[in-house]
């Protein structure tokens, strides 16, 4: 939990905040005010400061006076809904004036950088055993986690994960020479949606004759969460539980004779002493593809629609390396970032945002205002090598996603195979882009056509 302390200064506003990300800080630690002023929180009145006589950068947050005066208003909303609304304009209204605000469900949700990322590090005082369904390893804490994501981890690994770049080149490659040219066609669904089904199938060995069906099942989990209704969405749910299940029980029959793909291998895995068992294995699979299934299309769309809309981006990036490639992607994503927020559980009473938050109480980590949040990141110009330290749009700390390097590289490639094949872009000027509503991020719909 972040120390609050008055510190009396003149304050100017700055983005050395930016400037002390970039210098490679990683750590978040409660420290009492014995630092050089380095930046502002021009909206809260907080003070962000570096310990330049420590070996490595520790930030803290202070509460200040200011000849301003405050900034935040006096009530903190606690009964808001996003309900139809499109969460990064939603969050981009509320977060100059509240760090935090509490919604009619009862959830504390933070909505500034700072805020953010001192409740992620903080392992302690912030849970993610959140849900009443097993969560493998997201859900879990601890020692406990740190096994799960090893395990995990083993299969997302830079060594495992680069014989399929071939493979996701193909896929990408043959979606795009498929698509039409010269008519309107739906960046998330008709790209996005295909190709993170036949990528995720080709990496687990899963069979193309599922394809149909997992493509039903995104449309169905879609309008399910943004309908709210619990039923329909846990009877989804239940339906992709079943394709993982269908996968999984003919390779558990089979023994050492099933086929050596990655499905087979993590069936295989074990955790303390014994093999996962087929709920586990069904938890750790449903994470993997059920979360990035709809994740990659979401992201597709926000890359085409920004691709759309700047063109002379689009040409800078067709012949750029790799590396430049992905970093124009995650500030592409951090602008409008699909991920929205994870959950936590407090689990001791903290005082985070100027709020006193009880011992078992709900927060929201909201990624996508967080990551747009102007005290970081300098009234949020595209800067993708300045921003770069400061993203969360994969998320902070130990419960990171560890399926960064996996969609990082499939979305590069698939948009290089886009850059590859066509001359241009288009947004339709006869349909207009759609944005999601909450929960979810992100674009709906991205009509564009291809020449």
């Amino acid at each position: 939990m972040l120390s609050a302390a008055v510190f009396q200064a003149s304050i100017s506003p700055s983005t050395v905040q930016k400037t002390l990300y970039r210098s490679g800080c990683r750590s978040f630690e409660q420290t009492e005010p014995s630092a050089a002023l380095v930046g502002s929180d021009r909206y809260s009145q907080t003070v962000i400061c570096v310990d330049v006589n420590q070996s490595k950068h520790v930030f803290y947050s202070v509460l200040i006076d200011s000849d301003e005066g405050p900034v935040m208003t006096d009530h903190m909303p606690d009964d808001l809904s996003a309900a139809g609304r499109d969460m990064r304009a939603y969050t981009d209204e509320l977060r100059p004036k509240h760090a935090v605000v509490k919604n009619v469900a009862g959830e504390w949700v933070l909505l500034r950088h700072a805020d953010v990322v001192a409740a992620a590090l903080d392992h302690d005082s912030f849970s993610s055993a959140v849900s009443s369904y097993l969560q493998l390893p997201n859900g879990l804490d601890g020692e406990v986690h740190a096994r799960y994501r090893e395990v995990i981890e083993r299969h997302l690994s830079h060594a495992a994960l680069e014989p399929f770049v071939a493979v996701f080149k193909r896929v990408a490659t043959e979606l795009v020479a498929e698509l039409p040219r010269g008519t309107v066609l739906d960046a998330v669904s008709d790209i996005g949606t295909v190709f993170a089904v036949r990528a995720q199938c080709a990496w687990l060995g899963w069979p193309a004759e599922l394809e149909p069906r997992l493509l039903e099942w995104v449309e169905q989990n879609y309008a399910a969460t943004r309908s709210g209704e619990r039923d329909w969405m846990v009877d989804v749910a239940e339906q992709f539980d079943e394709i993982i299940r269908s996968v999984i029980q003919p390779r558990r029959a089979a023994g050492d004779s099933a086929a050596d793909d990655v499905t087979s291998r993590l069936c295989r895995e074990v955790v303390d002493g014994r093999l996962l068992t087929d709920v586990e294995l069904v938890s750790i699979l449903r994470n993997w593809t059920g979360g990035d299934l709809g994740s990659i299309a979401l992201c597709v769309g926000v890359l085409v629609a920004h691709i759309a809309q700047h063109p002379a981006l689009a040409e800078q990036l067709r012949n750029a390396p790799d590396n430049q490639v992905e970093a124009a992607i995650d500030e592409m994503l951090r602008l409008d970032d699909p991920f929205v927020s994870n959950r936590r559980i407090t689990t001791c009473p903290v005082r985070i945002a100027g709020q006193d938050i009880p011992s078992g109480a709900r927060v929201k980590l909201n990624w996508t205002s967080a990551n747009r949040d102007e005290a970081v990141f300098n009234s949020n110009c595209f800067d993708p090598e300045g921003n770069a330290a400061a993203n969360l749009v994969y998320g902070v700390g130990k419960h990171v996603c560890p399926g960064r390097l996996l969609a990082t590289w499939e979305l590069r490639i698939t948009l290089q195979a886009l850059l590859a094949s066509i001359q241009t872009i288009e947004l339709s000027a006869e349909h207009s882009l759609e944005r999601e509503v909450a929960p979810v991020g992100g674009y709906h719909r991205v009509p564009v056509i291809l020449r």
